[in-house]
């Protein structure tokens, strides 16, 4: 396989190129801009309701909106969305959103702009994780089955005009597809090149991928995968990216950003969504500063950038050779946060391993600019370098000097410095996660030393740094909650729930807890969960360890005691 488009796409900003695709008169792909989408939180049987709201959300700078539907009633309620949005002047393209119910897509595929269906349900039944076991001869007859489901279907959606995007979720891929792949980014990938070849052999090119996990690095392995996979077939179709189940607040925001972010910077990417525990209006300001943010460098000045040797462009692993320092810096150990604060300026719990007012006159930070000539450099047992990027492309630079450095042999442990001129904060959540996570993601940083002179509250931006640190899955500071974006499938108030848990649990740093919304992607999700919160049905929720459900149907004003007495149980409990 020719690596040489990948190569270039980690160090130099270049939009990777796609086909157009058509959704509802505003078409993407790589001629056009990056586009924002949400998706509604309202009943979509409640049309003047989720009207207004997908009024909102285009109002607030989104492309598209998505709403879901559970079955044909909701697919034609749709319709019935989208004349009412004519109506009043407002043309924002509408996406009906499909889990389990082929019928529903048909419907949809007459009535809306673009479908998203999900290779894990439409044809394969609701997974269980149980083991399956195929022949050869059964695997095929299990593919026809999945080509005769969808050419009728292509078929509707080629008379309509209408869009189909092909969704991957991590949490839901089929027993069928996790018995032969297992539950990895690799399996992400064969699920929906089935699909795709069904669609591409029917020539039907009005068509959008996307692969998304809670969990930032596979989500960034599935999409690097994929791109690889289709581009092996000659198939350029866009990408929509977004870090599913993202959470609440700044860790939302900056997970999303890390994510998609790492994603950009490569230029793969054509349509992105924030997926955050937030009305949906707020999602869309989040995604449009990241649009803004990644296109500034564009036309960059060239970056001389090449892979290292022996490195693994699709899933880096982490670097573990560098020479250990203060005992704590390097060797594969966690990455370290230096803050440019005071001690005194900290008051909460997390606080970072070195400030620079008073760094250990023992270890030699040494300042390295990224485009800085490393010929004579000259390093001892206690030196870390810290790298500061130079121009627009912030990652694309560093990540060239790192690999120099590997090449040059040189293997003091690396510390990243990034300065940022925000009083914003969500800005700063954006940049940062954007910046720090496309080279956490490299594999081959020790540390992270962000700065923001002009932001208000140093303990903020050191709050921001380990954010980043557990959003690239290299260091955990604080309970991971795993929770859905609201939609019209959530059985409860999903914002006020999810910070009723939060309150309950914020203290087991050691735990990742998951609060979902329904059962479409909810177990699934809880495999990469300690314990899961799971909507099972209006005023009633389930409780998962990983992904058995071990209580179902319980009334929902005793769900937190019985996730507290489930934990305790298993002995993960910690005493506030």
């Amino acid at each position: 396989m020719n690596t040489k488009p990948t190569d270039n796409r980690l160090f130099n900003y270049c939009r990777r190129h796609t086909v157009t695709v058509d959704v509802g008169g505003t078409p993407l792909g790589s001629d056009f801009p990056v586009r924002v989408q949400s998706m509604t939180n309202t009943s979509t049987d409640d049309v003047e309701r989720s009207a207004e709201q997908c009024m909102r959300i285009a109002q607030a700078g989104a492309h598209y909106v998505r709403l879901t539907a559970q079955g044909v009633r909701q697919a034609e309620s749709i319709g019935m969305i989208r004349n009412l949005l004519h109506k009043q002047g407002c043309k924002v393209p509408l996406v009906a959103d499909i889990h389990f119910n082929p019928q529903a897509a048909f419907a949809a595929a007459a009535l809306t702009d673009k479908v998203r269906i999900n290779p894990g349900n439409f044809v394969d039944p609701a997974r269980t994780f149980k083991q399956l076991e195929y022949t050869d001869e059964e695997y095929r007859a299990e593919l026809q089955r999945v080509r005769d489901a969808l050419i009728p279907f292509i078929e509707l959606c080629r008379e309509h005009g209408t869009a189909v995007r092909l969704g991957v979720n991590h949490g839901s891929l089929s027993d069928r597809i996790m018995s032969r792949y297992g539950n990895t980014a690799a399996g992400m990938v064969e699920s929906v090149m089935e699909f795709l070849r069904v669609f591409v052999e029917q020539n039907f090119t009005n068509l959008v991928i996307s692969m998304k996990a809670s969990n930032v690095v596979v989500m960034v392995e599935a999409v690097r995968r994929v791109v690889e996979a289709m581009d092996a077939e000659d198939m350029h179709f866009p990408l929509h990216l977004g870090v599913t189940e993202a959470g609440f607040g700044e860790d939302g925001r900056v997970k999303s950003a890390v994510g998609i972010g790492t994603l950009m910077a490569q230029g793969l990417g054509d349509t992105i969504r924030v997926s955050l525990s937030e009305d949906p209006e707020v999602e869309v300001p989040v995604a449009n500063k990241l649009v803004e943010y990644i296109a500034a460098r564009e036309h960059h000045a060239h970056i001389d950038g090449h892979l290292c040797a022996g490195y693994n462009a699709l899933a880096p692993e982490r670097r573990k050779d560098t020479t250990l320092v203060d005992g704590r810096i390097g060797a594969g150990k966690a990455p370290i946060v230096v803050a440019s604060c005071r001690p005194e300026d900290i008051k909460g719990t997390i606080k970072p391993d070195y400030f620079d007012v008073d760094l250990d006159t023992d270890i030699d930070f040494r300042p390295l600019r990224a485009d800085e000539p490393i010929d004579d450099l000259v390093v001892n047992d206690n030196t870390v370098l810290v790298i500061s990027p130079v121009g627009p492309n912030v990652p694309g630079s560093v990540l060239a000097m790192l690999h120099r450095l590997v090449d040059a042999g040189i293997k003091c442990p690396t510390v990243m410095r990034v300065e940022y001129d925000d009083t914003d904060s969500e800005w700063l959540q954006v940049k940062a996660g954007a910046d720090l996570g496309a080279v956490l993601m490299s594999g081959l940083l020790d540390g992270v030393w962000l700065e923001a002179p002009r932001y208000h509250d140093p303990e903020e931006v050191v709050k921001i740094a380990f954010a980043t640190l557990q959003a690239a899955r290299l260091r955990t500071t604080k309970t991971e909650f795993i929770s859905c974006p609201s939609c019209g499938r959530t059985m409860f108030d999903l914002q006020t729930t999810v910070k009723r848990v939060q309150q309950a649990t914020s203290h087991l740093t050691h735990l990742k807890i998951g609060v979902m919304g329904c059962v479409v992607n909810g177990p699934g999700e809880m495999a990469d969960a300690d314990y899961g919160y799971v909507g099972a049905a209006r005023g009633r929720i389930s409780l998962y360890k990983n992904k058995e459900c071990i209580e179902k149907n319980i009334p929902e004003d005793e769900a937190i005691p019985r996730l507290i007495a489930l934990i305790k149980e298993n002995n993960d409990w910690i005493d506030p």
